[in-house]
């Protein structure tokens, strides 16, 4: 069984504060620090800490830290071979504030990740027949992400989609190919575009033709609309939160690692809501991630 992952690659440049600036407000941060993200690569980075198979199709700048990144992701278990290195575009970056509670608001610049367009996808079609699941989100082109559901379909893979950063553009008649949507509350209020509360929401996007929604609740933890639609919510693990980067990427990555598994969808969620309670309890995005010893004995 395996997962192939299409997505980001970003440095993370991370700054505390004491509280997160409103708009025209400036704030005196505390530290700086920069580490390896991108939402693509920090669920890639899950699967691969936890021992699974995971290939992973993403664009970065033939530059230090492009390079860098991908060595990192080898040492992490995810196979990096088919990595696109763009010269005309530097790595990507995302400039995260981190208040004191741990919560966050991140501005990303796409740089390379721009060029994980629909040729790259297409030259790597091979990946998408060998694979089981795929998983998605979508900071890189629209474009691309659309390619990459179809490309899944055609194999009849089962596709998970992380609707992140929210993006209204995705052409809802794919909908109906997508086997889990994963928003969290205000991406699935945006992509439903109903705005009726979780249960009126969850059930506008399977008319739109999603199969099953599985709605991230930070910390009341998870909520899965099966068809029938009967949900399922697990609750979070009660945790010290330290830094939220990469919660839900941890959550997504360990989620279809678990499926990938021969877990049941409850076990699953229960496996991912253990992994984000122990990411959210350190800093940074992809060094927060636990590996498989961890979690167990967490």
């Amino acid at each position: 069984m395996s997962v192939l992952v299409v997505g980001s690659t970003n440095l993370d440049i991370s700054v505390r504060v004491p509280c997160l600036p409103a708009k025209g407000e400036t704030r005196i941060g505390s530290g700086i620090s920069s580490q390896y993200g991108g939402k693509g690569a920090n669920q890639a980075c899950a699967i691969g800490k936890l021992g699974g198979d995971v290939t992973f199709l993403t664009s970065v700048g033939d530059d230090h830290y492009g390079h860098e990144i991908m060595v990192y992701l080898t040492r992490m278990g995810v196979k990096t071979d088919r990595a696109k290195y763009c010269k005309e575009h530097s790595t990507g970056m995302a400039i995260i504030n981190v208040d004191a509670n741990g919560d966050n608001s991140i501005v990303v610049v796409q740089g390379a990740n721009e060029a994980c367009d629909v040729s790259y996808i297409r030259a790597n079609e091979e990946c998408f027949k060998t694979c089981d699941y795929v998983l998605l989100q979508l900071e890189i082109p629209i474009e691309a992400v659309e390619e990459a559901i179809r490309l899944a379909a055609k194999y009849k893979k089962k596709i998970i989609l992380n609707p992140a950063p929210v993006n209204e553009c995705l052409d809802k008649s794919l909908y109906r190919l997508i086997t889990y949507m994963t928003p969290n509350e205000g991406e699935l209020r945006i992509m439903s575009g109903s705005g009726k509360g979780l249960d009126e929401d969850a059930k506008r996007l399977m008319e739109l033709g999603v199969e099953k929604v599985l709605v991230t609740l930070g910390e009341k933890g998870a909520r899965l609309y099966p068809n029938p639609f009967q949900p399922i919510s697990v609750p979070a693990r009660k945790v010290d939160v330290v830094d939220t980067v990469a919660a839900g990427d941890c959550f997504n990555g360990a989620f279809v690692f678990a499926l990938d598994h021969g877990y049941s969808e409850e076990d699953a969620m229960k496996f991912a809501n253990y992994a984000s309670a122990i990411a959210v309890t350190r800093r940074g995005a992809q060094e927060s991630l636990p590996a498989r010893e961890e979690l167990e004995i967490f």
